[in-house]
């Protein structure tokens, strides 16, 4: 239970369906936090719904956990020239990794999660389906969870539209009904940022612009580690009204190469080792590919250590997620990778 809506309607509707419900809330970031979670004030929130519900309600201290897997590969990914997805991370090492484990040694069936995603079991097999709200699903930072997590998952809210669920909280009366959704990352605070988060842990270095096609340095950026692929705002490149995108971060050479939208695409991803829902993707099936969190699955053929885009696709930056979706039931997940 974060503290926010979707949790506490995924507990109630538990708590109604005659199970035996106990509300958990992590205790993840030390620091300050004002992105809607991770607070004192939505602990609180997720103790006070937990009592209107009637469960018992315990607060787990994983903050060292959490700095270990999560903060730390944040800011060395950075480091590198990666682009890191501390909420897929959190999901695989936290809620489904150390929290799940520990819900089994106390004798739990399962682990339910405000996610809006659906898990179905299909001639014995586990499925990880998108959630009803394509606007608010969320199976991109679930596309890691394989068969054993999965047989121990469940999704409550999955089914139900984002305003079905603030419509069942309000008519419980749960004091997070009207809550804003947590936005961000939670350990980055809107009002001091990440180029301040990261600097207090990593020397950031200043890095010139440098155009694609002619070479001539066209600006400097304060932090060249804080450059993604394909990025364009922050460049300070655009005084002649031309848009550049990021095409090449060089962290090494303190260089960022910069080029028009028609060239910050790519037709193919080279990716990591991937992880599986079930049956590995043989190579030359034909999936969707999803690179971003809410961004559009793109028609592709995957063939074992890279994806192949049947279209021109913006670029895909080091260290981002990319999550496969089945291409004869497209909101079903295969599975998901790192880019390279």
């Amino acid at each position: 239970m974060s503290g926010g809506v979707d949790s506490s309607v995924a507990a109630a509707l538990l708590a109604d369906g005659g199970h035996e419900v106990v509300g958990a809330t992590l205790k993840l970031w030390g620091g300050d936090s004002d992105s809607g979670c991770c607070s004192v004030a939505d602990v609180d929130d997720a103790r006070r719904v937990a009592d209107q519900i009637g469960i018992p309600h315990h607060v787990f201290n994983l903050t060292a956990d959490f700095e270990q897997s999560v903060v730390a590969p944040y800011v060395a990914d950075h480091g590198a020239g990666r682009t890191p997805n501390p909420c897929v991370e959190c999901n695989r090492s936290i809620k489904f990794g150390t929290l799940l484990d520990r819900a089994r040694r106390l004798g739990f069936e399962a682990l339910a999660t405000g996610h809006h995603a659906r898990v179905e079991q299909v001639e014995g097999r586990w499925r990880l389906r998108r959630g009803a709200d394509r606007h608010k699903d969320q199976s991109y930072v679930l596309a890691m969870l394989g068969q054993d997590q999965l047989a121990a998952t469940v999704l409550p809210v999955g089914s139900l539209t984002k305003e079905a669920v603030r419509a069942e909280a309000a008519r419980r009366g749960l004091r997070t009904a009207a809550k804003p959704d947590s936005q961000d990352v939670c350990f980055i605070t809107r009002t001091s940022g990440r180029r301040a988060f990261v600097g207090e842990r990593l020397d950031l270095h200043e890095g010139a612009v440098v155009e694609a096609t002619t070479g001539a340095v066209v600006g400097s950026v304060p932090a060249v580690e804080l450059v993604t692929l394909g990025q364009r705002r922050g460049l300070g490149v655009a005084v002649d009204g031309r848009r550049r995108y990021a095409l090449a971060v060089d962290v090494v050479g303190r260089r960022v190469v910069v080029g028009g939208s028609d060239e910050a695409v790519c037709q193919r991803v080279a990716v990591g080792t991937p992880t599986w829902v079930d049956r590995p993707l043989v190579a030359g099936d034909r999936a969707l590919a999803q690179t971003s969190a809410h961004g559009e699955a793109a028609p592709c053929r995957w063939l074992g250590h890279a994806v192949v885009f049947e279209r021109p696709h913006p670029l895909v930056a080091p260290g981002q997620t990319v999550a496969l979706y089945h291409a004869s039931y497209g909101d079903a997940v295969a599975g998901s990778a790192s880019a390279a």
